[in-house]
């Protein structure tokens, strides 16, 4: 590959560019490699690791990385031979920590390209996102595992933080619900499992941290989608895909009673409450949904969170009825009807 996209000739590395003090400041900003170089060693083999571990480093810096990938010629290519050849190593689980990071560096690069308003459809409608199913298809609970499906989770969350009903549309159809959900299953269990802490000792609180993380972007998706007409609707169109997803929730709620995230609450509550606006939904919430979110078990949690405790109320008055919400809700505060 002798050149680049045209389009590269706006595209400046000068973000990069630290101002030289001196003579040797000067020698060492012309050692370093422009992001365009590094791109174009993503379709060098011999130079492809660095390139990606570069450019994962800097991709929040330059903000014209996306359409550089995505336009340069055998780039995405590239990345996505990164993805394949681990494949083979997912069944059975033999993905070893030097493997993961380089993959994730993979992936760090196609969030980037997710991101980007001038790549995220073009992105969507090559399918990209299809051969990163496979990584959530894993259970494995090593941390080279954690750290790919939370870097996957990513890019999955990249594409659906800007509201898009075709963005929603295509996870719909490529069935990301069920991959989320055994995410967050998998998150519940863990929480609950004494004899995985005790098992991790004293490297538990990073691992741990992979878990929570994965366990939140999961969750965040599923709310997005639900959020989306077309979502609400695609789940609460059978009983089996709304009691899925409930249940998982429920379980979830189960699990943050012992080990408490007001973040994560936070995005169950709101899953709850766009169920609850669907009227079978939120017939079914009468004799489904879980205890503790009715008998003020969360109060202290959401002390601070006022947007949270005035969701849990709106989802309180839609299941139970306006005076027993008030009751339920441990003296939140009353609805805001207006």
């Amino acid at each position: 590959m002798s050149s680049l996209h045209p389009s590269i000739n706006y595209m400046k590395a000068a973000p990069f560019e630290v101002p030289a003090t001196s003579s040797a400041a000067a020698n060492n900003d012309r050692n370093v490699p422009s992001v365009e170089q590094l791109v174009l060693d993503l379709c060098n083999p011999d130079l492809r690791e660095n390139a990606l571990l570069e450019l994962s480093k800097k991709r929040e810096l330059f903000q014209d990385l996306a359409p550089l990938l995505w336009n340069s010629f055998g780039t995405l290519a590239a990345l996505l031979q990164e993805i394949v050849s681990i494949y083979p190593v997912l069944s059975p689980p033999n993905l070893t920590p030097g493997q993961s990071n380089r993959v994730c560096n993979a992936l760090a690069l196609l969030q980037c390209v997710a991101s980007h308003p001038d790549t995220r459809m073009v992105f969507l409608k090559a399918h990209i996102p299809l051969y990163l199913y496979p990584f959530l298809n894993t259970t494995s609970k090593t941390r080279p595992f954690e750290y790919l499906r939370l870097t996957s989770l990513g890019v999955i969350g990249a594409l659906v933080k800007v509201d898009n009903t075709d963005v929603i549309s295509f996870l719909l159809y490529t069935e990301i619900i069920p991959l989320c959900l055994r995410t967050m299953e998998m998150g519940s269990e863990l929480s609950k499992t004494v004899e995985f802490l005790e098992a991790f000792g004293n490297t538990i609180c990073r691992h741990l941290l992979f878990y929570m993380l994965s366990w939140l972007v999961a969750t965040f998706i599923v709310q997005k989608i639900l959020l989306d007409d077309v979502g609400l609707e695609y789940i609460c169109a059978t009983a089996e895909r709304f009691f899925a997803v409930a249940g998982i929730l429920s379980n979830m709620i189960i699990a943050l009673a012992e080990q408490p995230s007001a973040r994560l609450l936070k995005h169950i509550i709101r899953c709850f409450l766009r169920l609850s606006e669907n009227l079978r939904a939120c017939e079914a919430l009468k004799n489904c949904m879980p205890e503790m979110l009715k008998d003020g078990t969360f109060s202290s949690c959401l002390l601070e969170d006022v947007t949270t405790r005035r969701w849990l109320q709106q989802l309180l008055h839609n299941v139970l009825g306006h005076r027993v919400a008030i009751q339920a809700g441990g003296g939140f505060d009353i609805v805001n009807h207006g």
